[in-house]
């Protein structure tokens, strides 16, 4: 949809929810100590069944169980969605995806259920959602990227326990968890762990000033589900003075050839969609085979809100038939919306 301008306007149900909300806090001048305040809240709002309306609800065809992952320094909480028996094929080993949602500095693997639980259910596959250190003061996104990193690889250690195929495991993240599951595939190319796909949703691949620069930043600066503010603080979290941004900006990786085929997903109504459209065309250029789809009038974070974005399903049927391609599975995924665009 688009305005007397030509300007492409959110989804209504986008734009109502935006209204109807308050305005959050002072994203320039938010304390630590409001910073927990709000993302505690958030999550338990976002983990509340009343709000599957928005972000839609579970797969039948899978369970969903929390469950910790000890490692040698810490303990992460993961989501782990699993097909059930019957779709699920008794013990034989499944793909693994690994999932990293989206939102930073807030967020939570609930929000991300419709979704998880449904790759699970029609590909199959072992989905683990990674609850990983949000961005706060003191806690820079490395140790974000560390605990999707470390619970990968302690998966893939386990693999029988887990009930996964070591050898067909691709990562999947959205926003911020984009920017993880980009950084974790490098990390993979490196140490040699295989992956076979990665899926990029939204991703926020450029956390150096240059971000501000894109046009698609300076377009949709007030897009009702990321706006200037949030960026910016996101930027101060992630890489505080001391960090250096391009080692964390897979946008500015010197060679980006070797790593897993991806999927960038971009929904145009963000400001982020550049970031998206130019690390595809890295891809491109370094080697790495790679997909661009496009879902024009889809806002930033919508693949979490099915319930008020209809391009969601169209996102998530794309997702699917990727990961399906790279695992080398047999069969289809279930027929899901036409799909928007493709390169």
């Amino acid at each position: 949809m688009k305005d007397v301008t030509g300007a492409e306007r959110p989804p209504l149900g986008i734009r109502l929810l935006h209204a109807l909300s308050n305005k959050g806090p002072d994203w320039a001048t938010i304390t630590a100590e409001e910073l927990a305040a709000f993302s505690d809240a958030e999550n338990r709002k976002r983990s509340s069944p009343f709000i599957r309306v928005i972000t839609g609800l579970p797969d039948r065809g899978a369970e969903i169980r929390w469950r910790e992952v000890a490692l040698p320094d810490r303990t992460v909480r993961v989501r782990v969605y699993r097909p059930t028996s019957a779709r699920g094929g008794g013990h034989r080993a499944l793909p693994l995806v690994l999932h990293v949602h989206g939102g930073g500095f807030v967020g939570t693997a609930v929000q991300s259920d419709w979704v998880n639980s449904h790759l699970a259910a029609r590909l199959p596959a072992v989905v683990v959602s990674v609850e990983h250190r949000l961005l706060a003061p003191g806690t820079p996104l490395p140790a974000a990227v560390d605990d999707g990193w470390d619970v990968l690889h302690h998966v893939v250690r386990q693999a029988a326990e887990w009930g996964i195929d070591p050898a067909r495991a691709a990562v999947f993240g959205e926003s911020t968890g984009g920017l993880i599951c980009a950084l974790v595939a490098l990390r993979a190319r490196e140490t040699g762990l295989p992956l076979r796909a990665q899926v990029l949703v939204n991703p926020a691949l450029d956390l150096t000033d240059k971000s501000y620069d894109y046009a698609s930043t300076t377009q949709h600066a007030h897009s009702p589900t990321l706006n200037m503010a949030q960026m910016r603080l996101l930027q101060r979290l992630a890489a505080p003075e001391g960090e250096d941004p391009r080692a964390l900006s897979p946008l500015h990786a010197d060679d980006l050839s070797g790593l897993a085929p991806a999927l960038v997903v971009v929904p145009t109504v963000d400001p982020l969609a550049d970031h998206g459209r130019l690390y595809f065309a890295r891809l491109r250029e370094s080697g790495t085979p790679a997909h661009l789809t496009e879902h024009p009038g889809a806002t930033h974070a919508f693949l979490s809100m099915p319930g008020l974005v209809r391009q969601a399903g169209a996102a998530r049927a794309e997702v699917a038939g990727f990961l399906r391609g790279g695992f080398r599975l047999t069969g289809r995924v279930p027929a899901g919306p036409t799909k928007t665009g493709k390169r």
